[in-house]
């Protein structure tokens, strides 16, 4: 299966959120829960606005253009001391390859960038990467992984 990894458009907002409501939907069939949950999410048709027009969320795609995963960031200015930090909002994937892959991604970018560290959903923590990264404790949802030397 070939996978294709890009920098996630305004335009690919209905294919996200369809991904991530029918993920959302496996885990809970009862329609009002759903809903409520929906309401709560991070991937709310507002939120998704606002990350997909920052160019920082990323898109996987299967070789028939169908979304298989994405992540959701935005960078932060002057948090914790720190000039430029990028925060991952949320990572969701059909499995932890591809999650890991975003990660990946994410942090490389950053890197690229001069960000000075990545703040994830603590679940990154247990993917397997190719070079393990230094996740350290933000917070109790929340890593995060130093990018600069």
């Amino acid at each position: 299966m070939s996978i294709n990894y890009r920098i996630a458009q305004e335009s690919d907002l209905e294919n996200i959120y369809n991904y991530a409501y029918n993920n959302l939907k496996k885990q809970i069939p009862d329609e009002m829960d759903l809903m409520m949950k929906v309401w709560e999410s991070n991937f709310r048709k507002e939120a998704l606005a606002h990350y997909l027009k920052l160019g920082w969320s990323f898109i996987a795609e299967n070789e028939n253009g169908t979304v298989i995963g994405f992540s959701l960031g935005q960078p932060i200015l002057f948090l914790d001391a720190q000039t430029q930090t990028l925060w991952i909002e949320m990572i969701d994937a059909d499995n932890f390859k591809i999650q890991s892959e975003l990660v990946d991604i994410a942090i490389k970018l950053s890197r690229d960038k001069h960000l000075q560290r990545v703040i994830l959903p603590k679940v990154v923590a247990t993917f397997q990467y190719d070079k393990p990264y230094a996740f350290q404790i933000w917070s109790e949802k929340y890593v995060w992984v130093k990018t600069t030397k």
